[in-house]
């Protein structure tokens, strides 16, 4: 039986389906994992967030005395809700870092730090970024040289920069990792830690891409004293935090597979419309086969994305299959946008806004973001790397 097809899960499928129909804020699609562009849509982002998980639809493997389900939560459940969202185009929750160290809290904070951050980040009230990267400490993040000196008194004094930081000009808190040890090997010496980001020596600027966007950010923290409690567990345990709350987070890769799926569908209706040596595109011979060939590899991505859920759902993590996902989601993304523009073709060149802008600007949009997801999360060259060594068992 394929993963996640039941009765129950069909019929939850179609209950959030309409859920988010009705509740999915009116905000424009745009490709890729991208910010509220203005305090109207924050706001929008925020309250469609609370509502969430106030349904339950997010945070449902939370303990019941923080909201969630506990043990009796369903890993399916998860991967509906964002397949959901994904194929109504409706923007995801702000909820990519409050995940993250929710979960940090959860299997290591202490109870007052679940009671200060947990409640707000269910209502959406609070966001969080994710302040892990650093440059020249991307995909090799334990070589990171933000330092977190201890204080005499007592707390911790912060120095050093991140970058690539998602909603860091909206975030309420910081999820950090920083050197504590620097004697320590680089994966021991580092600590995790909860920062408010209003406090003095926190300078954040946003990141303009060629998007005309800021979904990134630089965050510069010059000597910043936090005290005792916003250290997450023990003091150079952080690496092992950080992996434990990533490793909560497995559904992502179907709601990319559904978009890549969509985004077919919509190339082959573009097809239709654009024409080649005057006829429609689509009844060029090689015109189909290209696009033949792209909807058999988003198929087979969706193939292996639920295989892996699958193994998961048993508690068989092969560690190839999370990179493998990633890489084939990432440069089939690039293939995709690349041919949409070819078959724009002069129209391809315009930008989001322009009268004659084919699809009002979507492929483009599509277009310039697709070769983010090739360095995101990981660079292709690293997820080559890692299926060679870790899933094939290939030498270095």
């Amino acid at each position: 039986m394929k993963y996640g097809v039941t009765a129950e899960l069909d019929g939850f499928r179609a209950e959030v389906r309409d859920f988010v129909e009705r509740h999915a804020p009116a905000i424009p699609p745009k490709a890729g994992v991208r910010v509220a562009e203005d305090r109207e849509e924050l706001a929008l982002l925020k309250e469609w967030t609370g509502k969430l998980f106030e349904a339950g639809y997010i945070g449902g493997s939370w303990p019941r005395e923080y909201g969630g389900n506990g043990p009796d939560h369903q890993l399916e459940r998860d991967v509906v809700v964002g397949e959901e969202i994904a194929r109504h185009r409706a923007p995801a929750p702000i909820q990519g870092a409050a995940n993250l160290v929710a979960h940090a809290l959860i299997d290591h904070g202490t109870d007052e730090q679940k009671k200060a951050y947990l409640g707000g980040i269910r209502t959406g009230e609070h966001i969080f970024c994710q302040l892990f990267s650093e440059p020249g400490s991307g995909s090799d993040l334990a070589s990171l040289r933000t330092r977190a000196t201890r204080l005499d008194g007592g707390g911790f004094r912060i120095t050093g920069q991140k970058v690539w930081t998602t909603n860091g000009q909206w975030a309420d808190y910081g999820y950090l990792l920083a050197r504590t040890n620097p004697e320590a090997p680089k994966h021991k010496g580092i600590s995790a830690f909860i920062i408010d980001m209003n406090l003095p020596g926190i300078d954040v600027r946003p990141l303009r891409e060629m998007t005309g966007t800021a979904d990134f950010n630089e965050v510069f923290l010059d000597e910043v004293e936090v005290d005792e409690s916003a250290l997450i567990g023990e003091i150079d345990h952080g690496w092992r935090i950080a992996n434990s709350s990533l490793g909560h987070e497995r559904s992502g890769v179907a709601n990319n597979a559904v978009r890549l799926q969509r985004n077919i569908s919509a190339l082959i209706e573009l097809a239709g419309r654009v024409e080649r040596h005057g006829r429609p595109a689509i009844e060029d011979e090689s015109v189909r086969q290209r696009l033949g060939a792209l909807s058999a590899s988003a198929d087979a991505l969706s193939a292996l994305v639920y295989a892996a859920l699958t193994r998961v759902s048993r508690g068989d993590v092969r560690a190839g299959d999370a990179p493998m996902t990633k890489l084939m989601f990432s440069e089939l993304g690039v293939e995709i946008a690349s041919c949409a523009l070819e078959l724009c073709g002069e129209d391809g060149i315009l930008c989001s806004g322009e009268e004659s802008a084919v699809d009002h600007g979507r492929w483009q949009d599509e277009f310039l973001y697709a070769r983010a997801y090739t360095i995101a999360g990981g660079s292709s060259e690293i997820m080559r790397n890692m299926i060679a060594e870790r899933g094939l068992g290939l030498p270095r």
